[in-house]
């Protein structure tokens, strides 16, 4: 199968080409970097060269390509986490406005799948973990919601395109794993270390994580599964009173810090209380189901 896949060479995209390539797909990745070009080629992928923000040369690519399906991974986030607000109104206009160019390029060439990267973490749920009918957190804290309604945009624009373009919406967990920000060598591994994420009151928020490798082998399924939506997260999803001391660990910090919800809110703001109390996890049955999705315990559970 001819897979066009944009954002190719991020913290997903090389690890989906590679299990892409590896399952006998003729895949072409695009991407603006030398080094992200040179990776891609190294694993038997062809190259498109090519902005996400001019139109007529994506389009132009898909069709030299002869794309059959398209995979949007495009991001543009920073190697911080903590560097993330001022990063977001590129990434914004990056997932919807290049993301949009790349739809219509799409269905423009008569794809017959576009399979979409989404949000599996700002999610509202009343109680337990939020299921594939959740709503984005549209009302949480400020950056949260701007983010939530970022990824609404981005949903109604996969299950509101016109034609027979088949529509995926594959919403991941946070992601773990080597360039991630999760990692021993990531950034949130150095906040930990130095004793910068701490237990904010009782830690109650709920978290669901991914490993990399695990999410591309789920998007590789999805080119063959019923459209829809499906959630990409993993089997244990925790308050972060259980895993940040189990990740602290894992990467060499003493035990997390602790502090209340008003000292967050003070010190950190709104959208840190958010993550430390609020947020909700998901359920992955779906996924387990229709993609035979098995997703790997979390490495700091092991260690």
């Amino acid at each position: 199968m001819n897979v066009f896949v944009a954002g190719a060479s991020g913290a997903i995209g090389l690890p989906l080409v590679a299990a892409l390539v590896r399952q006998g797909h003729a895949v072409t990745g695009m991407t603006r970097s030398e080094v992200g070009a040179n990776s891609l080629l190294a694993l038997g992928a062809k190259v498109a060269r090519v902005r996400a923000f001019d139109a007529p040369a994506l389009e132009q690519a898909l069709r030299e390509a002869e794309a059959e399906v398209v995979i949007d991974e495009l991001t543009a986030l920073p190697k911080d986490p903590a560097e993330y607000g001022a990063a977001f109104p590129g990434d914004r206009r990056l997932r919807l406005e290049g993301g949009g160019n790349l739809h219509r390029a799409a269905q423009a060439c008569g794809v017959r799948r576009y399979i979409q990267q989404a949000s599996g973490f700002f999610l509202r749920v009343e109680a337990g973990l939020a299921d594939e009918s959740a709503p984005l957190a549209v009302d949480a804290s400020p950056g949260i919601a701007a983010g939530a309604q970022m990824y609404a945009e981005i949903e109604s624009r996969l299950q509101h395109r016109s034609g027979k373009m088949e529509g995926v919406l594959l919403r991941y967990g946070f992601f773990y794993g080597p360039n991630t920000w999760y990692h021993p060598e990531g950034a949130t591994g150095a906040s930990v270390r130095r004793g910068e994420f701490p237990v904010i009151g009782q830690g109650e928020g709920v978290w669901s994580f991914v490993h990399v490798d695990d999410a591309a082998l789920a998007t590789v399924a999805a080119l063959a599964a019923d459209p829809g939506t499906y959630h990409v997260v993993d089997d244990h999803p925790a308050p972060v009173h259980a895993w940040l001391p189990e990740f602290a660990r894992w990467v060499g910090a003493p035990p997390p810090p602790h502090c209340t919800e008003s000292e967050a809110l003070e010190n950190a703001g709104p959208d840190a209380l958010y993550f430390g109390t609020k947020l909700c996890g998901a359920t992955n049955a779906k996924a387990k189901q229709a993609l035979n999705f098995r997703p790997r315990r979390p490495e700091w559970l092991q260690a």
